[in-house]
């Protein structure tokens, strides 16, 4: 009995020694496949004395075998490593947030695998599974995270198999098709997510026979149908996500039934009727979203019994009837949003009395009626007052002029009334004030205004009287619009000082006096709007020296003289109306009033000259009494400067890169005729130019000196509004980062626009996923700043993508325009493409949905969900997992930029460039400051 005791012991140690030597040689075969630039696989070598040791591997304590494998965010690639997940006694495997590649779809596992997390890699294709039956080995596993990969095709019906299933994470992928009814076999699962996939069909009304789930995420797809009754079976469901599909019919009342409910987001889909009283039985009810549905009735005054209440939006429906006074009563409400509703009655006096952490308050877009109430800000922690557009009236209430937390009001287009109070007009934080439409009077420049912070100010439409203030606080003010009012005297000589306005209306006064030459140094001007008052002097040379200013209306005032010959010299000025003044003398020759209207510069009786659409009578070339020497000495001067002139632009024509050259014609092989402008001298000839569109398919062309080199050639049919002066602004125009026109060309029915060539481009589309955390923000900063220019110059509007930058040689970045969307005008439009850049920056993804808003789908609300709901794991793109460590705080101030800028209150391109610089070396508070007007939901 001895002997074959040990006879046994024997076989037994062999047996574990051997399979040892399988774990070494198949670790040693991971580490030869696998690509590891960052080294984090450097200790995984046959001269270390055991794999326990390695970097990643733990090892069971008493056998000495590979117990877990935890490799997440180490930046490595190749193929999935299988045989990792079939060493025999591994029971976890990590290998999240690396860039491995493949199909997941596998012969076998090991028996002993419990947790297994591949999420925020590469792999694609159809997800396969096998049965412990067919010697698959998934029996016993409890955690699957394959969520952000590039995974396709259904949800096998197969999942069923995964018995023991705890966790069932298949978010941010491609998966189609129906949830298939098999998944509610899954009778351990506690967390469910297939967000932010293509999932179409209805959400199975067996997924209620899962009663063990806590989280269902199933936000962000194509679902349809109801909400099914069996939901409310889930009775242990903390948190349920059906937002951003098109789900109908009502709310179930047997959601009432979830006693354990703390997040219930259902925003974004077609739901109708009224909200369930059940609803309110939620007592545990942290967040309740509903927003942008159908929905409609009235809001209990039951409402008052979800006492945990932190964040309430039932904005973007039909509610009616009076906003409940018991809102005021839940102490933790932090956030309610009820604006674009009908809501009647007056704001409940009750609100913020009780709300111990009320921070915004969005009631906007209603009917509501009676008067501020004085408490909104008892807590004295209010951000944001969004009261516009109702029929609210009386003053502003001393409560509010004391609320110094205060950065956002909106208050524009309702009946208020009475003066602004004094300290009302001295709140530090307030960066946004729009008062206007209101019946406010009085003279405000005796408020001593002190708001330092303030960026937007509007309190047009109202019954102000009195002077101007001289300041408003500070220098920062961008937009200030003063129009239609009753102020009187002149304007400011301090408003020199606001160096970064782009938006001056001050229209519709009783202004008088000369317009200050300073008003020159205003050089970030864009709009200029002095119409309708009762200003005098000549127009001041000043503001033709703008060098963005693309719209001035200084009609319907005393004006007289003669217009500044040089107004709209720098190409920027697109709109002009100057009529009804006193001007006298002919009408400057610049491009601004090559197709000015009649209608632009009616009411002047001295004006004479300009383009055939002026309607005036040529300008008399000498008065009758003229001295005979005078015209002879004219004639000769004349003579002069033409053969001087024809000499200068002989010489820059053939020298002088970069200048302006006029337009000619010429006709191709297929008879078309073309009008060609050059703006550089890459291509010095039309001929070279023609030829240019004629390879333009293969981009390759040969300049008149028989090099050959590479352009970017785009063809854009005829757009509104698009003429040669818009085009030459932007041949005009030259930044680092922004790729210049070397000619442009226009035919009937098209325009082609040549490029200038960049050495060693790359579009950044394709070069994305090789670049580091460092390059990106390079190319953040780069595009930012190559905006910033295009806004200083007038130019905005451009549709930024992935495919319209280019990244030279030295890996900067090159806006390559859309020029079919290049506009004078709010700027907004760009700032949110640039939102989503970064934001496809960030998330290695692509965005597949052009709304502005980002209102249906695409990397926009993915960001937003992730950024929301998870770490900076879930959301960065894999290819920089390993850099996380190092800059998570810059990556999560990038992203939270990237929100800013697709939501409705976007910084400015300057203020992008400056968060970009300053973000490298920031800790965590200084970004969470950055971002706090964002995440305050």
């Amino acid at each position: 009995m001895r002997a074959y005791a040990l006879h046994t012991l024997l076989l037994l140690l062999l047996l574990l020694l051997s399979t040892r030597a399988q774990e070494l040689q198949t670790l040693l075969s991971i580490r030869s496949s696998t690509d590891d630039p960052l080294h984090s696989l450097s200790t995984w070598n046959s001269s270390t004395t055991s794999f326990c040791t390695w970097e990643g591997l733990t090892c069971d304590s008493s056998s000495r075998h590979v117990s877990a494998a935890r490799l997440s965010g180490k930046n490595l690639s190749g193929a999935l490593p299988a045989p990792l997940l079939s060493l025999p006694f591994v029971a976890a495997v990590d290998l999240s947030f690396n860039g491995f590649s493949g199909v997941f779809s596998f012969p076998r596992f090991a028996p002993s695998l419990l947790y297994l997390n591949l999420s925020n890699n590469n792999l694609s294709g159809p997800v396969g599974f096998v049965s412990d039956s067919g010697g698959g080995g998934l029996l016993s596993l409890q955690v699957l995270d394959l969520s952000n990969n590039f995974l396709t095709g259904p949800i096998p019906d197969e999942i069923f198999h995964l018995s023991r299933l705890k966790v069932l994470d298949l978010g941010g992928n491609y998966f189609r098709g129906r949830i298939p009814i098999s998944i509610s076999e899954l009778r351990s699962l506690q967390f469910l997510t297939l967000a932010s996939n293509e999932l179409t069909g209805p959400i199975p009304a067996q997924l209620g026979e899962i009663t063990a789930l806590r989280w269902v995420y199933l936000g962000y797809n194509n679902l349809s149908g109801e909400i099914p009754p069996e939901i409310g079976n889930l009775t242990a469901l903390e948190h349920l996500d059906l937002v951003y599909n098109n789900l109908t019919g009502g709310i179930p009342g047997s959601i009432g039934n979830l006693g354990k409910l703390q997040y219930l987001f259902l925003y974004r889909n077609l739901l109708s009727g009224p909200i369930p009283p059940s609803v309110y039985n939620l007592t545990a009810m942290i967040a309740l979203d509903l927003s942008q549905n159908e929905l409609s009735g009235e809001v209990s005054e039951d409402v008052v019994r979800l006492e945990n209440l932190e964040v309430l939006h039932l904005f973007s429906n039909r509610f009616e009837g009076a906003i409940p006074s018991s809102l005021g009563a839940i102490r933790q409400l932090q956030v309610l949003q009820l604006w674009s509703n009908r809501f009647q009655g007056p704001i409940p006096s009750s609100l913020g009395l009780g709300n111990d952490d009320l921070a915004v308050l969005d009631v906007s877009s209603n009917n509501l009626t009676g008067r501020v109430p004085e408490h909104l800000c008892y807590s004295l922690r209010l951000v944001k007052l969004i009261l516009f557009s109702n029929a609210l009236h009386g003053g502003i209430p001393p409560g509010l002029s004391r609320c110094r937390t205060l950065e956002r009001i909106r208050i524009e287009n309702n009946q208020l009334s009475g003066e602004i109070p004094l300290e009302f007009a001295r709140l530090p934080a307030v960066y946004y004030l729009d008062a206007s439409g209101n019946g406010f009077s009085g003279e405000i420049s005796r408020l001593r205004w002190e708001m330092p912070a303030l960026r937007m100010l509007s309190i047009a439409g109202n019954k102000f009287s009195g002077p101007l203030p001289e300041s408003f606080g500070g220098d920062e003010i961008e937009h200030l619009d003063l129009s239609k009012n009753q102020f009187a005297g002149g304007i400011p000589a301090g408003f020199r000082l606001f160096t970064e306005l782009s938006d001056l209306n001050l229209s519709g006064n009783r202004l008088s006096g000369v317009v200050p030459e300073s008003i020159g140094e205003l050089k970030r001007l864009v709009r200029l709007d002095l119409s309708k008052n009762h200003l005098s002097g000549e127009i001041p040379t000043g503001i033709a020296d703008l060098p963005v200013l693309s719209a001035l209306d200084l009609s319907e005032n005393w004006f007289s003289g003669e217009i500044p010959p040089s107004l709209g010299k720098t190409g920027a000025l697109v709109s002009i109306n100057v009529s009804h003044n006193r001007l006298i003398g002919g009408v400057p020759a610049t491009e601004a009033f090559f197709s000015v209207e009649a209608a632009s510069l009616v009411g002047n009786s001295g004006l004479c000259g300009g383009g055939p659409k002026t309607g005036l009578l040529p300008c008399e070339a000498a008065s009758a009494k003229t001295p005979w020497w005078f015209p002879v000495t004219v004639l000769a001067a004349a003579l002069v400067i033409i053969f001087l002139s024809v000499i200068l632009t002989f010489l820059a024509r053939k020298w002088w890169r970069g200048g302006e050259f006029e337009i000619k014609k010429a006709e191709t092989d297929s008879n078309v005729v073309w009008e060609v402008r050059v703006f550089d001298g890459t291509l010095s000839t039309v001929e070279a130019i023609l030829r240019t569109i004629k390879n333009a398919k293969s981009g390759a062309v040969s300049n008149s000196d028989g090099e050959g080199r590479w352009f970017t050639v785009r063809e854009v049919k005829e757009v509104p509004g698009l003429g040669w002066a818009e085009v030459t602004k932007l041949g005009r125009s030259r930044h680092r980062n922004v790729a210049g026109f070397v000619a442009a060309c226009r035919s009937e029915s098209r325009w082609v626009f040549v490029y200038e060539p960049t050495a060693g481009a790359r579009c950044l589309g394709v070069a994305m996923r090789d670049l580091s955390w460092k390059q990106r923000h390079r190319v953040a900063l780069g595009v930012a700043k190559g905006l910033r220019h295009l806004h200083r110059c007038g130019l905005l509007g451009a549709v930024l993508t992935a495919d319209t930058v280019v990244l030279d040689g030295d890996g900067e970045p090159r806006l390559v325009l859309d020029v079919a969307n290049v506009r004078p005008g709010e700027a907004r439009t760009d700032v949110y493409y640039f939102g989503v850049l970064l934001a496809e920056l960030l998330t290695g993804r692509r965005h597949h949905d052009g709304e502005e808003g980002g209102g249906s789908g695409g990397v926009v609300d993915w960001a937003r969900y992730c950024y929301r709901e998870r770490h900076v794991e879930a959301w960065i793109d894999p290819a920089m997992s390993g850099q996380v460590s190092q800059h998570r705080d810059e990556m999560i101030g990038a992203m939270g930029l990237a929100v800013r800028c697709t939501s409705a209150e976007r910084p400015s391109m300057k203020e992008a460039v400056k968060l970009l610089v300053g973000f490298e070396g920031k800790t965590s508070s200084w970004l969470s400051k950055v971002t706090r007007a964002t995440w305050i939901y």
